[in-house]
């Protein structure tokens, strides 16, 4: 499924890889929540998305279904720029600031 004798690799390369890769980016999953619950969002509800969207994207998506050795995650700059400029320093509440990412994300498919 995964074409590893063509790609030059073996499995256990590529499991070890995946866990180098996993153990490099899962700070995110405890970092994500510490920020965007300063401007008010449940704690809980962050990591567990956090966990769900890196789970589904990252894992299934680009690993099953791309068959791509790529990982994917979140910026945490992006969420310091939501959390501490735009509900922080601009005033808006977190759910207009989220509603104006899931709008600008739907212009995309757009333009």
């Amino acid at each position: 499924m995964f074409k590893l004798h063509e790609h030059g690799t073996i499995v256990r390369t590529e499991i070890i890889a995946g866990l180098t890769t996993f153990l490099t980016m899962v700070y995110i999953v405890f970092v994500n929540p510490q920020i965007l619950s300063m401007p008010g969002i449940n704690i809980k509800a962050v990591f567990v998305t956090t966990c769900l969207v890196a789970a589904l994207g990252i894992g299934i998506m680009m690993g099953l279904v791309a068959n791509l050795p790529v990982a994917v995650a979140p910026t945490i700059g992006l969420n310091a720029f939501f959390a501490f400029v735009v509900v922080g320093a601009m005033g808006y509440s977190w759910q207009v600031a989220m509603g104006a990412i899931f709008w600008g994300a739907q212009l995309v498919y757009f333009f």
